[in-house]
């Protein structure tokens, strides 16, 4: 359990998951830069959250909705919880995140989703099975199953993020195909940081054979 002043933000997750030195620049040196992706991402959540809760038949739609889990240390918000209504009556929660451009190799979208599904879970004391991503680019939905796999990652980067934020230290670049669209692309200059570690590791290295 953590307490409330040592919570991290539910977006944190995704930045790690993503790269650990974008959620170091991000959340421990406060660097931050828009670019148009960014800005449009930004636009689409503003308009999600904007349009405030609605029904559609079985379905309740709640916008703007403020998580926290204790056990995990997160604290954040949900674009749309769905409620949908069972048979018994009762209402099933549904995390709905929006995203402005397509679905990613990797899980880090998956895994900001599966956060915000488990502190619904600890603030309802109510089981979620599934949520869905929705993405900007190709206007769909992309169902997401928590399954264990997916919640085991989840509770480790969640670990990952606090130590990572604890410690005050910014891992070091390495330059992948997906840093060209990052927004800290200027800032982080991976390419050219890993070849000056690169040169200095091997100037290291000369010396000590000397």
């Amino acid at each position: 359990m953590y307490a409330e002043d040592d919570f991290i933000p539910l977006s944190a997750m995704q930045h790690m998951a993503f790269c650990p030195r974008q959620c170091a620049l991000i959340h421990v040196e406060q660097v931050w830069s828009e670019n148009r992706l960014t800005a449009e991402g930004r636009l689409m959540h503003e308009r999600a959250h904007e349009e405030g809760g609605e029904s559609r038949g079985d379905v309740r739609i709640a916008r703007a909705v403020m998580l926290r889990s204790f056990r995990l240390g997160l604290v954040g918000m949900a674009d749309v919880v769905e409620f949908h209504r069972l048979e018994d009556g009762s209402w099933q929660p549904f995390p709905v995140e929006y995203k402005h451009g397509k679905p990613k190799s990797d899980n880090c979208d998956k895994v900001q989703l599966c956060a915000q599904a488990i502190c619904l879970e600890e603030m309802l004391n109510i089981e979620i099975p599934c949520g869905a991503l929705f993405y900007g680019k190709t206007h769909h939905r992309l169902d997401v199953a928590f399954d264990e796999n997916l919640r085991q990652e989840t509770e480790s980067i969640a670990r990952q993020t606090h130590e990572l934020i604890a410690s005050g230290r910014t891992p070091p670049p390495v330059y992948e195909k997906r840093c060209e669209s990052c927004s800290l692309l200027e800032g982080c200059l991976p390419k050219k940081m890993q070849k000056k570690r690169s040169v200095k590791a091997y100037l290291s290295r000369m010396l000590r054979d000397i």
